[in-house]
Parts: C-alpha cells; sequence; structure tokens
C-alpha cells in the first residue's frame, strides 16, 4: 500500500477527507463512484485492490450504454475510508468542491469461482492494462472493462459489455447520493464563501445539463447571432391539453440574450440593443457562467410581483419598480443548437442551469390546465398567458400556431401616423392619429388621447418632432377631429381598448406606452384565432 502521493496533495487539518491509516477488510471487494464538483465536475471509479483504492478520474461519468466509451484518467491512489467520503473539500485545498457517493457496492472479475481467485485475475488483469470486472451497485449493474490506451501511462477506456443490465437510458441523471440522498448542490449550501458557492453551483448545473442526452444528440455549431424570436399568434380563449403548456404573458420588451466569454448582447425583437437601457441585466448575465443564446421578457415588476409596463417605460429616469429578464426558453448552449429540440427539453435544460442570479428569473409553467391558470392570471391582474405546444420546435422570426397568446384585456400595437394641436392647458399634443399595417397599406384604425402622463406629452412630441411631414400617410384622409400634424410612421405605441366598431375603429382606446422595441411593420391589426383543436 502506497498512499504517499494521495498524502502529499492534501492538508488534513484542513480537509476532511480521510488520513492514509492502514485499514483491513475482509469478504467481498468494494467499488465506489463519487460524484465530484471540482474545478471541473467529474466522476472518480475507485476500485478496492492491493488495500487501496485504486482511482480513474472519468469526465464524462460512466454509462450502461455499450456504445459509449468513456476516457477514465488514472489518478493516485486512495485509502479504502475513502469509500465512504462525502462532503465538501475547501477552496483552497486540492480538489476543492462537493463530493457525494454516486454509486457503490462490490464487485468481482466475471471469470471467477471465488474472492481469492477473483483478486488474483482482477490484478493481473489491472497490471496487463485490461481490466475485466462485474459490478454489483445500485446504479450500475453488469460487467464492465477498464482498457489501457496506449497515449499515454494514465488514459483508460471504461466500457458497458452487452448484458441483461445494458441500457440506453441516461444513468447520470440519477444525480443524488446513495448514502445520504443528497445532491452535490445540496452538500455545498453554506460552504465557503459566497463567491465559492456561486462558481460551484454553476458549475453543477451546467456540466449536469451538457451531461443531458438531447443536448448530445442536437447539432453542434457556432453561436447564432441578431435573432428574430419566435412569435405566438393571438387566440380568441383558453383552453386545456395535456399536451400543452401555460407560461405568463409578461408585460414588457422581448429580448434575446448572446452571452459569450466576451461579453453580453441584449436586444430586442427587430435587433435593436437594450443593454444600454438596461444596465442591470446585463450585468446580471454577465455573472451566469455559460455561453449560451436565451430568449425572454424584460419586465419591471411592482412589489406585489406584477409587471407594471409604465413602469417599464421609465425606468431609465425613475429607477422605480424591480427590473427582471424573465426568461423562458434557451436556444443555443454547450456549442449546439437547441431549436430543433421539443420546447419541454429546452426549459427542462434552461431550468437546470438558470441560477439564482439576482434580476435574472426562469419563467415557469404549468401542464395542462390553460383554463383554471388564464383566470389565476385575469385574477391577478396580469396581461394574459401563452399556451406553447410542448413539442413545438423554435421557429426564429416566425408567428407560429404551436404558440399561442390569449389576453385577459384587449390591447393593440399602432404606428403613429399624426397628432392634434393640445386644448386648454395641456402641453405637448391632443391626441395620437393611429393606423396599422394590412399588407403594404397602413390603414387607420383612430385616435388616442387619454392615459397619458405629463411627461410622457413631452417625450412623444419631441422623438415626432423630426417626424413631421406634409402630406397624409394613409392612401386616403381620414375624418378627425381638428387640424393634424402628420408624421412618418415609424414610431410604434401601444393601447389598451374595450373593441372594435363595425368600420374597425378602436372603442375607447388609453395610451400605454411607447414601443420601441417593435417596428412600425409589426403594426398589424390582431384578430384572434379561432379555438385550436385538441389534436392541433
Amino acid at each position: 500500500m502506497d498512499l504517499r502521493e494521495y498524502a502529499s496533495k492534501r492538508q488534513f487539518g484542513k480537509t476532511p477527507e480521510p488520513k492514509p491509516s492502514p485499514r483491513s477488510r475482509g469478504g467481498r471487494r468494494i467499488f465506489v463512484v463519487q460524484k465530484h464538483a471540482a474545478r471541473a465536475l467529474h466522476y472518480d471509479l475507485r476500485l478496492e485492490l492491493e488495500g487501496v483504492l485504486k482511482s480513474w478520474a472519468v469526465p464524462k461519468g460512466p454509462s450502461l450504454d455499450p456504445a459509449l466509451k468513456r476516457l477514465a484518467v488514472q489518478v493516485e491512489d486512495h485509502p479504502l475510508a475513502y469509500a465512504d467520503f462525502e462532503g465538501v473539500i475547501p477552496e483552497d485545498q486540492y480538489g476543492a468542491g462537493s463530493v457525494i457517493v454516486w454509486d457503490r457496492g462490490h464487485y468481482r472479475h466475471p471469470s471467477a469461482r471465488d474472492e481469492e481467485e477473483s483478486g488474483k485475475l482482477l490484478l493481473d488483469g489491472f497490471n496487463r492494462g485490461n481490466l475485466k470486472l462485474v459490478l454489483e451497485g445500485e446504479k450500475l449493474r453488469g460487467e464492465f472493462a477498464l482498457v489501457k490506451t496506449s497515449r499515454d501511462g494514465k488514459s483508460w477506456l471504461l466500457l458497458k459489455k452487452k448484458d441483461r443490465y445494458a441500457a440506453g437510458d441516461d444513468v447520470l441523471k440519477e444525480n443524488r447520493s446513495v448514502l445520504s440522498g443528497k445532491s452535490l448542490e445540496d452538500l455545498i449550501e453554506g460552504e465557503g464563501s459566497k463567491s465559492f458557492r456561486r462558481k460551484r453551483l454553476s458549475r453543477i448545473r451546467v456540466r449536469e445539463a451538457l451531461e443531458n442526452a438531447d443536448l448530445e444528440n442536437a447539432p453542434a455549431g457556432p453561436m447564432p447571432h441578431g435573432i428574430r424570436p419566435m412569435l405566438a399568434t393571438l387566440a380568441r380563449e383558453p383552453f386545456d391539453d395535456p399536451d400543452w403548456l401555460f407560461e405568463v404573458k409578461w408585460d414588457g420588451y422581448r429580448a434575446v440574450a448572446e452571452i459569450r466569454k466576451g461579453g453580453v448582447s441584449l436586444y430586442s425583437r427587430n435587433l435593436l440593443s437594450l443593454g444600454k437601457k438596461y444596465p442591470p441585466i446585463v450585468d446580471a448575465l454577465r455573472k451566469l457562467g455559460f455561453e449560451a443564446v436565451l430568449d425572454g421578457e424584460i419586465v419591471v415588476a411592482d412589489d406585489a410581483g406584477r409587471p407594471d409596463f409604465q413602469r417599464l417605460q421609465h425606468y431609465r429616469d425613475s429607477r422605480g419598480g424591480h427590473l427582471l429578464y424573465c426568461v423562458f426558453d434557451l436556444l443555443h448552449f454547450g456549442g449546439r443548437d437547441l431549436t430543433g429540440l421539443s420546447l419541454a427539453r429546452r426549459k427542462e435544460i434552461l431550468k437546470g442551469i438558470l441560477p439564482a442570479v439576482p434580476g435574472i428569473r426562469f419563467s415557469d409553467h404549468v401542464w395542462k390546465e390553460g383554463i383554471l391558470f388564464y383566470r389565476a392570471a385575469r385574477d391577478k391582474g396580469l396581461e394574459g398567458i401563452v399556451a406553447k405546444h410542448s413539442r413545438s420546435v423554435y421557429e426564429a422570426g416566425r408567428r407560429s400556431r404551436q404558440w399561442l397568446k390569449v389576453k385577459t384585456r384587449l390591447t393593440q400595437e399602432a404606428a403613429i401616423a399624426g397628432f392634434t394641436a393640445p386644448g386648454g392647458s395641456r402641453r405637448g399634443f391632443g391626441a395620437l392619429v393611429l393606423g396599422a399595417y394590412e399588407g403594404n397599406e397602413l390603414r387607420y384604425i383612430g385616435r388616442v388621447g387619454t392615459g397619458f402622463a405629463a411627461n410622457d406629452l413631452k417625450e412623444i412630441r419631441e422623438k415626432l418632432e423630426p417626424l413631421i411631414r406634409r402630406d397624409c400617410p394613409f392612401p386616403a384622409e381620414p375624418e378627425t377631429r381638428g387640424d393634424v400634424t402628420w408624421v412618418e410612421p415609424e414610431r410604434v405605441c401601444e393601447v389598451a381598448l374595450s373593441g372594435w366598431t363595425a368600420d374597425g375603429l378602436m372603442r375607447h382606446p388609453v395610451f400605454r406606452g411607447l414601443r420601441d422595441d417593435k417596428s412600425a411593420r409589426e403594426a398589424v391589426p390582431e384578430v384572434p384565432q379561432g379555438r385550436r383543436s385538441a389534436k392541433s
């Protein structure tokens, strides 16, 4: 037994790992697989042989799939007492991070008739670099082989043999200890500095996501840039369906985030940068610790957690409310294009990797119960819900019927085509003259003169001043009360309304805010689609 290398790497007054003391065992030989969140998350396979635990670091973890070959790098021998070790190695020590006993049990040589013969055959196989073994663990069972490669003196391959225990299922999804039932995240809570915990938790979540079989099957490729998000179709009413999931319809700015080592790009659905407008979101995204493309909504919530679009409009000046980036989709991660995966799988991976960073929230969902969820959203004063088919792929830039939005109140985006003169003591303008595009033609849909704050009147007038034009932008000049100053229809606003007249004008419109995140051509009349069938 030579544990000098093991001892030389550790300070036993600081680390909770066991000292290299002699320990005799009788009976069947043991094996253990420890999951270790060190500088890189990996698995350590340890086999009792010659009075020590012969040890290999398996970066991608063991598998029950005979088609997969896993690299196993031999490391220093460990004492037998290490088989029971579970805990957190301090941040200033070798191998700093949390360790759990992911699996354990007994092992033997497949051809041996008794323990004595098994020991001789195992030692012979180890010395020759071709070690055959049968594992009898709680997660790993059946015949395996460790085969030494010619690359260097430490590299082996861990192989699963074809037998009744072979399986294509991803055994690594079982991420809890067989000793304590804890996960790596459970162990690390409350240990070390806040920075230490945050970095380790991020590594654990990212690595466990990278172990996802769906991710491995997704096509590899460089991170895309300038993605136009997938859009939902307006629906008349909520519905129940076991194949659909339902999310909150956030009342804010749709935003795509590209997170790279070199920095963060945050932009709107029409590719306008939002980074300077909402720097706290960019700062929060930098702390995530991985490269990815996210899709979500920037909102400002009040103290009750309700999104407030007016506060979002004026956040740069007031800093009022709680600025959040509510993330609901993952388009690229780990060098893989995830847009071809089902929505349910994308959201599962997303939920696993998003850490608890202030300003970033995972936008969760419910299954099946769309009607009840809609009623709850309406009762809480939310804008509505979004229904998404759980198997939908991500169709960038396309408005799909696989995603449906159901509003609790009518709203309409409109291109500002002009404004009227203010009356009485009012400053700036009286009302905005609005239009929406039908094909290439701008159609008049009414005017809005209520819902403006004093600073809205001043700000909007200043933004419209450079756009003033002589002629009316509509094909035919509509009948409006009072003289109108026409403008190029480049600015977009959102209004709430009670309904539509027979000739296509808004009833009781109320101004909600400018939509700097949308282009004028996106201002189209939103006509709710009929209720989809349960099979669609």
